[in-house]
Formats: C-alpha cells, structure tokens, sequence
C-alpha cells in the first residue's frame, strides 16, 4: 500500500527582515505563519500520510512563546502526524524553543518533536522516519550516518530526514557545515532522504531533496517558495515528487538603465509585466545619466511604485545627475548663485568624483524648490 507525504522545510519562524523595516516587514513575519496554515490545510485536503518538517522550524530558540503558540494553532488544521526536526537555527539545545514547547504543554498529540536520533514509526509501521536532529548549530560529522545501521521491517518505507549541506551536489555559494552523506539514501536503503537548509526547491541525488523554504525570504533564483508532495509506491522503488507552489510573497531583484524620459515609460511597463504588485517585494537598482525634469519623473514614479508593491528597495546611486540647459535656465540664477549652480552641475555629472551623489541630489531640490516657487507665483496671481 502506497504512502504519501508532505515534504517542507525552513519554515524559519520568526525571522526578522532588517532589510525591510516597518509595516512590510511585520507582514512578511506573519505571513510565514500563515504559509504554515495553508500546508496544513493543503495537507488536509489531501489527505496526506504524514507532513514532515525539515529543520528550521523557527528562526531562533529565543522567539516569542506567542509566536510558539501561532505555529502550532496554525498547524490544527492537519490532523495527521506532523514530524519537527530541529535544524540549525533551532537547534535541540538544553534550553531550546523544543524544551519550551514540551513545558508550555501546547503540543498536541499528533506533532512529534524529533529531538532525538530515533526512529518514528506512522501509519501503522508502514513508514519509518529516521531522524538527524541538530543538537547544535553546527556538526563537523555527518550525524545521518546512524541510518545506515538501523534495522526495519522488510515491507516498511525508509524514509530519513535531516538538516544540512549535501556534500559535492550543492552549488557553490552554498555553506559547507552540518555535512551529509550524497550516498546517504543508498547507503541506508531509504526510500526518500528529506532535506532542510537549502532554500530552494532541489533534487540533489537519488532518492534525495531539499524541499526548500515555502515562502521566499530572499533575492534569490533557486525555485523557493515550494512543498514537495512524496508519493512512496513499492519499497525500493522511485519515489514520485510533485512541486507544489505555496508561497505568497515573490522576491524580484531589476536591473534597469535610464538615460532619457521614454525610458520611464518602458520601466513603468517592465514593473506593470510583473503582475500581482502587492506581493512582491522588489530590489530595483538604477543607472544612467538623465536631466533633473526627468529626475523629478523618475522619483514621482519610484513613490507610485512603493505604494504598490509590498516592498521597493532602491540603489540610484549610479544614476548621474546631468542638468540640461533648460534645466539651468529655470534655476533662473545668476552671478555667483549660477557659478555655484555649474559647479554642482559639474560634479554631479561626474561619477568618479566621491561627492557626485551629493552634488546630483543639491541640484534636485534646488530645481524641485524653483518649480514649487513658480508653482506658488501662478498660483498667487490667479
């Protein structure tokens, strides 16, 4: 008889995001929460076996016991087993968000905390799950290697869980602590090797994943975002892996030149293209050279688009202040005031000088002052 389960990981509750204060921030803490529920729900409706979690449950052993009761209310939907596993970030320390949990007493009977390297039998002993807790955060051994000697019945599945970096598969950004054996599933007979702290969905080896984190918290491109869905037919056979998107939240990093005013239309257009603007949160890094009425427009457009998208993080620090003739001529300056005024100019429209920002953003406000004065005169005469 088949067994199906939900393969998650890196839930990382919790997790602070310095890079995006306030509000936005705040959401993408509670929403990780809310990915929580929406697995459970998912897991529900399908009527899954078992959701195992991967290591890195919560993002430190020092959150909130609120933010411990969140999780496991958001996992009551499941009523199924539910297999945590403390990863790096929760490691299974003394005193450790797994003590707490165990001393709060919110833990309901179907969650298993896998604090220790012992096997789990579900479903009846159809499926055996081999634990790799992390008791610290970081192992120079390969603390998996127990799988390979623990005995199980014939007619039951093998399936290992653990947290860590799969030596010689991973790419090369990746860190190299907590090693685990890429022959692990062969080694020890396992059906499925269930992998955490790779972020993004990934097919390492044989038999063996990442499942990734369900909801982006970084710029990044390595397919976050996910759960995996694991059907287990035969013993010793394939394992089938079914990607399942569940995230909200889309990190997007953009790359865009200015030079003239029609270029802001085409980087209005490319945000517009991205679709669901209030679920993205946006790293937007400008360059160019462009006259100060189309600075003015660019800056009008980049706060229209902080109010639609969840997040915009913007570096304009290589777009060069180059103020046109008509741009001096509205200064309306003269004698030292307009010496003043092309030094600015000058400095501004070079990149090599260190005060070039500086300069660039003097000449702005000026501009922006003078038009709000010419803007005040009409206004005063009608």
């Amino acid at each position: 008889m088949s067994i199906t389960f939900i393969h998650t990981a890196d839930w990382q509750i919790g997790k602070q995001f310095a890079n995006v204060p306030g509000d936005p921030g705040a959401a993408l803490r509670g929403q990780r929460i809310e990915t929580v529920r929406a697995i459970a729900v998912l897991a529900q409706e399908c009527k899954v076996d078992a959701v195992l979690v991967a290591g890195d449950v919560f993002d430190d052993n020092a959150i909130s016991d609120e933010s411990l009761r969140r999780t496991i209310n958001a996992m009551a939907p499941y009523e199924g087993p539910w297999v945590l596993l403390p990863g790096n970030h929760d490691s299974g320390l003394t005193q450790s968000v797994w003590s707490r949990l165990t001393k709060m007493g919110v833990v309901p009977e179907n969650v298993i905390l896998a604090t220790k390297p012992e096997a789990i039998e579900l479903c009846q002993g159809r499926l055996v799950v081999l634990p790799a807790p992390l008791q610290r955060r970081h192992e120079v051994r390969d603390i998996t290697d127990w799988f390979d000697d623990h005995l199980s019945k014939s007619d039951a599945f093998r399936v290992g869980i653990a947290h860590g970096s799969v030596t010689n598969r991973l790419p090369a950004e990746a860190t190299n602590i907590n090693p685990i054996s890429d022959t692990r599933a062969e080694d020890a007979l396992l059906d499925y090797l269930a992998l955490g702290d790779w972020h993004g969905t990934l097919e390492v080896a044989k038999r063996t994943w990442y499942a990734g984190t369900p909801e982006q918290d970084r710029f990044r491109a390595n397919d976050p975002g996910n759960i995996l869905s694991v059907r287990l037919e035969d013993v010793g056979g394939e394992p089938e892996v079914e990607r399942i998107p569940i995230g909200r939240y889309r990190w997007e990093r953009m790359n865009f030149e200015i030079m003239d005013e029609q270029a802001l239309e085409v980087l209005d257009r490319q945000l517009s293209d991205l679709g669901e603007s209030e679920r993205i949160v946006m790293r937007l890094k400008l360059q160019g050279a462009v006259d100060l009425a189309t600075r003015q427009r660019l800056d009008e457009l980049l706060d229209r688009w902080r109010a639609l998208l969840h997040f915009l993080d913007v570096d304009d620090s290589a777009v060069v202040a180059r103020p046109s003739p008509d741009d001096i001529a509205e200064l309306g300056a003269t004698g030292f005031i307009k010496k003043a005024i092309d030094d600015l100019a000058s400095i501004g429209s070079n990149p090599e000088n260190p005060d070039h920002e500086v300069a660039g953003r003097a000449l702005q406000i000026l501009y922006l002052e003078q038009k709000g004065l010419q803007s005040g005169s009409v206004s005063s005469r009608r």
